[in-house]
């Protein structure tokens, strides 16, 4: 059993190299952007004046709009300008390589309850609006106090490309995650903090586990965090997982293993007795549903944000 997933799992990576190159010319990182203008981490001190970051971040995304026409990329260049718009608020933005960025919903400053929200493969610039309206949908549910973020802080895999299926991404950017939650801990040392982790965002935020300090990390139609056992990501968060049934990544095998160098898979089934995770009802969504209005997944993730355990429904 164990040898043909390996062949299938081989077999993915084979499909994957081919199919990548030959789409090469329509990836999002093709894209060219500007430097964005530099600004320090956000501290304490600057909470009572966020505009004046907003508004720096507007003017990063117009240039980037303005680069992307350019060079003919009209479709992008018309979703950065919507991004722009004077009522969105993005604490950083990079346009470069498929996009960064770190947009807030709601008050942070007057923030008492924080959701970080990290998303999984093919999440860039010219998909990012599906991302958005995740944060949007949970921000509804949260009430008054409460604020999210919509991070996307690396570049994400394609969902067919061999990176997907190893840990590859997930080391720069959980050192990036790391980053910004240790900046956001600075900044909002009273707020209690959960990260929510969708997909591959999953194997993420299972690598920057050890090292921050939040309350709850969420795990959703994931593949794995790279740990056979909860206790492996070393943390002292409430670790919760949930999978709604009509999710295909329930499908994907739960091994990980050396194969021409890279380490394939990303171990056991969060949602598995034996991971020891916390688990929630998500109903019976997709793999793109779990923030989806009215969904059980969102009402429980909203009920784990807010520190709400006893609420959480089980399925």
């Amino acid at each position: 059993m164990a040898s043909r997933l390996r062949r299938t799992l081989l077999a993915a990576l084979v499909t994957a190299a081919v199919a990548v190159p030959v789409s090469a010319a329509a990836r999002p990182a093709a894209v060219p952007a500007p430097a964005p203008v530099a600004l320090p981490p956000v501290t304490a001190a600057e909470l009572p004046a966020l505009g004046e970051r907003y508004e720096a971040n507007r003017g990063n995304i117009r240039e980037a709009a303005r680069t992307a026409a350019d060079h003919g990329d009209r479709g992008r260049a018309t979703r950065l300008r919507v991004m722009a718009d004077p009522a969105r608020h993005f604490l950083t933005f990079d346009g470069r390589d498929g996009g960064r960025t770190a947009e807030v919903f709601g008050d942070l400053a007057g923030a008492e309850r924080i959701a970080v929200l990290v998303p999984g493969s093919d999440t860039n610039l010219d998909t990012y609006e599906r991302f958005r309206a995740g944060a949007v949908a949970l921000r509804g549910e949260l009430g008054p106090r409460a604020a999210v973020i919509a991070w996307l802080g690396y570049a994400t895999p394609g969902t067919v490309s061999p990176e997907v299926l190893t840990d590859g991404r997930a080391g720069d950017a959980a050192d990036q995650l790391r980053l910004f939650i240790n900046e956001l801990g600075q900044a909002k040392p009273g707020a209690r903090v959960s990260l929510l982790c969708h997909s591959y965002g999953s194997v993420v935020c299972g690598r920057a586990a050890p090292s921050i300090d939040v309350a709850d990390i969420v795990l959703y139609g994931s593949p794995g965090a790279g740990v056979d056992h909860m206790a492996g990501l070393r943390t002292r968060a409430a670790v919760w997982a949930g999978r709604g049934s009509d999710d295909w990544i329930a499908d994907v095998p739960h091994l990980r293993f050396e194969l021409l160098g890279a380490t394939v898979g990303f171990g056991a089934d969060p949602v598995s007795p034996g991971f020891g995770a916390r688990t929630f009802d998500a109903g019976d969504g997709g793999h793109s549903d779990y923030l989806k209005p009215g969904s059980p997944s969102l009402h429980n993730i909203a009920r784990i944000t807010l520190g709400r355990a006893t609420e959480v429904t089980h399925g």
